[in-house]
């Protein structure tokens, strides 16, 4: 195995472990019997635990396939729709495979409890890649009627709808919601989409006529086969 096929069995192994445990409750004994290899060999890749978690915070914040898409679109209201759709779908709708994803949030919350490193990175990543095209799609939907005028920050307006979303995830990492929601994931997730526009400033008519064209035609994520 060369360098670089092991130092992504090393961080694929690692990964697991810290969202189970966190940074400082995870030891290289422990992250090198993961990898199935000597912790002689682990630091020969990666010099200390804080350079290998740093790799997993890199590879965190690259772009996703998914979100560049996305980034790609005109600003509209159709759009501004879509990126809350999509958000929503992220988290509740599968948006990745369940155990990654179930991973990722994990690693955020334990980012939380300890120095907050990797969650500020990975928002700070997220936020620059999407909130330009979230200002713009807010502006050409007060521009067509479609919002009202609200006295929230851009920044604020896009980070509340992202922790309406995210919140329902985070209480439902146990494998069952801790909250006791009414109705299928799927209704879930279409109510949240609309509390989140309607947070925003959108007009119910203007959710409801861009949710049914949505619908029709939904957004592809992944490019077509």
């Amino acid at each position: 195995m060369d360098s670089d096929e092991r130092r992504k069995t090393i961080v694929a192994a690692a990964v697991p472990l810290f969202a189970r445990k966190g940074f400082a409750g995870t030891t290289t004994k422990e992250l090198a019997e993961a990898a199935g290899i000597s912790e002689a060999l682990l630091f020969r890749h990666f010099p200390s635990k804080k350079h290998l978690y740093g790799e997993i915070l890199r590879l965190g914040c690259e772009g996703d396939p998914a979100l560049e898409r996305l980034a790609a679109l005109e600003p509209s209201t159709a759009t501004l729709v879509h990126m809350i759709t999509f958000m929503v779908g992220y988290f509740l709708l599968g948006g990745v495979d369940e155990i990654e994803l179930d991973t990722r949030l994990r690693l955020v919350l334990h980012s939380f409890l300890e120095d907050g490193e990797y969650a500020r990175e990975l928002f700070e990543t997220i936020f620059e890649r999407v909130h330009p095209l979230f200002v713009a799609s807010v502006e050409a939907a007060a521009a067509a009627g479609d919002l009202r005028a609200e006295p929230i920050a851009s920044a604020n307006r896009f980070w509340f709808g992202h922790h309406v979303a995210a919140m329902v995830a985070f209480v439902s990492l146990p494998g069952r919601a801790s909250v006791p929601y009414r109705g299928s994931v799927a209704a879930l997730a279409e109510e949240a989409s609309w509390f989140i526009l309607r947070g925003i400033g959108m007009r119910d008519t203007a959710i409801a006529s861009a949710m049914a064209d949505a619908a029709q035609s939904p957004f592809q994520l992944t490019p077509a086969s």
